[in-house]
């Protein structure tokens, strides 16, 4: 019966949320704060991808509407992004609106494509390293996007800014009953109306839509010539959008401390964004700010919340968009900044752990920082983070192979052992034909292998070369002590590696 519970990610906690006032109104006011951070962000990223404002609101109401029912990881938040953006901002600039909707709905067929063909278990392969690194500098890309605010804005924005944060960090000590995020949010809006305050406010931001999406066909070719234009661009979003969801689901299933469906999760942002591309939408993915505000600052825990983002986004923006374009960007900021202060790993920043931690798991962890951080790109520091994971492991490994010569007590032996030991791949065995004695050796060599294990091809090259090289001189070898998976390996590849065999 528990396992039931478990698994039933959908249908048990929303049911649960339904029948608990208590549960339902945390979704409910959790959905409504996240709703308020999507608005300027959205809005900003479509300044990036060079749109319309409406373009990037409509995107992120689609994306969170859809995800909350096909997505993998409930009370995860997917939406308009930074990294899709500035992916696909070269199309709109050279090609037009209708090839990036065009761009956006293939993305979405090969995230399904991917999602299909089990892309999502690669997520296997990224070390702790580098996701610790992709927490962090999603968290200070989080803040890093806060400062354009911060910088030649009226003097009274710092104070609210202050007194934004001083709300959310003090507010949960004394009441949870309401999300702090969303008292500081009316707050610093009433005291900004009340006063007259002309601040920059989320109406400065760009125009608020003022009627609702309608489905819709982008007008392009449908030749293969559109697709040479489009492709490109619609598989490096997929992966991007992927990496990203997949990476925020993996953090939101460490925070609650329940799994989710990664398969699911990867055809769901297919999906997703080819309803997005059909209404208009500037594509999107898992965003961690409004993630980490929805599960850990907000506690919401099931779809209701994700859905209702969605809803309450385009309630806001079309049916109170005159309220809400009043609202202080110090606000937000305010919120944004708890945001990216509560999605740090500060922990694996601390001395005591960089004192603790190996040196190549650091430097991994800090790589992936680096390059996510100075190029806007998540894919570039998760790709350089597992390179780097890999290449610190192959050497680590390869370091604990040895070959041993065992001394023979009779000599006048004829026959030499060489005992080799350790895992056996590339990194170890291109300078095994090295560790032999080839003219001061008798005529019958064994290389005793029950304690390796023969890996790849670049072993059995290695072998055969070995086995070449004492043959020019007129001696003998035998290999002894394989297991059965190397023994395979190695007669179906011996002979076979070069021209010369």
């Amino acid at each position: 019966m528990a396992t039931a519970v478990r698994t039933d990610h959908s249908a048990g906690s929303v049911v649960a949320a339904l029948r608990s006032p208590k549960l339902l109104r945390t979704e409910v006011l959790a959905g409504l704060v996240v709703a308020l951070a999507l608005i300027p962000e959205a809005i900003a990223f479509s300044v990036i991808a060079g749109v319309d404002p409406r373009v990037g609101l409509f995107a992120s109401f689609t994306m969170a509407v859809t995800l909350a029912f096909t997505g993998g990881r409930r009370a995860m938040i997917s939406a308009a992004t930074g990294a899709v953006a500035f992916v696909v901002a070269p199309v709109v600039r050279e090609h037009g609106m209708d090839y990036l909707l065009a761009t956006v709905i293939l993305a979405g067929v090969l995230q399904i494509a991917l999602g299909v063909v089990g892309v999502a278990k690669l997520m296997r392969f990224v070390p702790r390293s580098v996701m610790v690194g992709v927490v962090n500098s999603l968290a200070m890309l989080v803040f890093l996007a806060q400062l354009p605010q911060l910088i030649g804005v009226p003097w009274l924005v710092y104070p609210l800014v202050v007194a934004g944060i001083a709300i959310i960090a003090a507010l949960p000590r004394l009441t949870t009953a309401v999300p702090a995020p969303l008292v500081a949010v009316v707050a610093l809006t009433a005291v900004t109306v009340t006063f007259g305050l002309h601040l920059p406010d989320v109406g400065g931001q760009g125009d608020l839509p003022s009627a609702l999406p309608l489905p819709l066909l982008p007008e392009v070719p449908w030749n293969l010539e559109t697709l040479r234009i489009i492709a490109p661009y619609a598989f490096a979003m997929a992966v991007v959008g992927l990496l990203e969801s997949l990476m925020t689901a993996k953090l939101v299933d460490d925070i609650t401390d329940t799994p989710s469906d990664k398969t699911r999760e990867s055809w769901g942002q297919g999906v997703a964004n080819i309803v997005t591309g059909f209404f208009g939408g500037l594509g999107g993915c898992a965003v961690i700010g409004q993630t980490v505000m929805n599960v850990k600052i907000a506690g919401a825990r099931t779809r209701i919340s994700t859905f209702l983002a969605g809803v309450f986004l385009l309630i806001l923006v079309v049916g109170l968009g005159g309220l809400v374009a009043r609202i202080p960007m110090a606000a937000l900021v305010a919120v944004m900044i708890m945001v990216s202060i509560t999605a740090m790993d500060w922990h694996s920043l601390a001395p005591a752990t960089l004192r603790r931690m190996p040196i190549a798991e650091t430097t991994v962890m800090l790589l992936t920082v680096a390059v996510t951080v100075v190029t806007h790109n998540l894919a570039y520091g998760v790709v350089t983070g597992v390179v780097t994971a890999m290449v610190a492991f192959a050497h680590r490994v390869a370091r604990f192979t040895e070959v041993v010569p065992l001394v023979t007590v009779d000599p006048g032996d004829t026959t030499r052992v060489y005992k080799v030991r350790g895992e056996l791949f590339f990194a170890s065995s291109n300078d095994l034909v090295h560790r032999f004695d080839y003219s001061g050796d008798p005529a019958d060599i064994v290389l005793d292998l029950s304690e390796a294990h023969i890996w790849d091809a670049s072993t059995v090259a290695a072998l055969d070369a070995i086995t070449t090289k004492y043959a020019a001189k007129g001696k003998r070898v035998e290999i002894r002590g394989l297991n059965s998976a190397s023994v395979a390996r190695h007669r179906r590849l011996s002979g076979h590696l070069t021209g010369g065999h």
